[in-house]
């Protein structure tokens, strides 16, 4: 399972790192950026929420 930000499209409100902060993280241009090459084992519902809980969808995760 893979996770992906839209830079275009995220607004850097930090919702998905305080939720899965295993697979997201807040960069120095304040948007969202994905820390992992594959979601671990184990974080999978913690990306699918932190998809789901996006206010732009600006999160994919496969």
């Amino acid at each position: 399972m893979k996770a992906y930000v839209d830079k275009d499209l995220c607004i850097g409100c930090g919702v998905c790192p305080s939720v899965c902060p295993e697979v997201f993280e807040m960069g120095d241009d304040g948007l969202s950026h994905v820390i992992v090459d594959t979601v671990p084992s184990g974080s999978e519902d913690d990306a699918k929420d932190a998809e789901e809980s996006c206010p732009v969808d600006a999160i994919k995760v496969e």
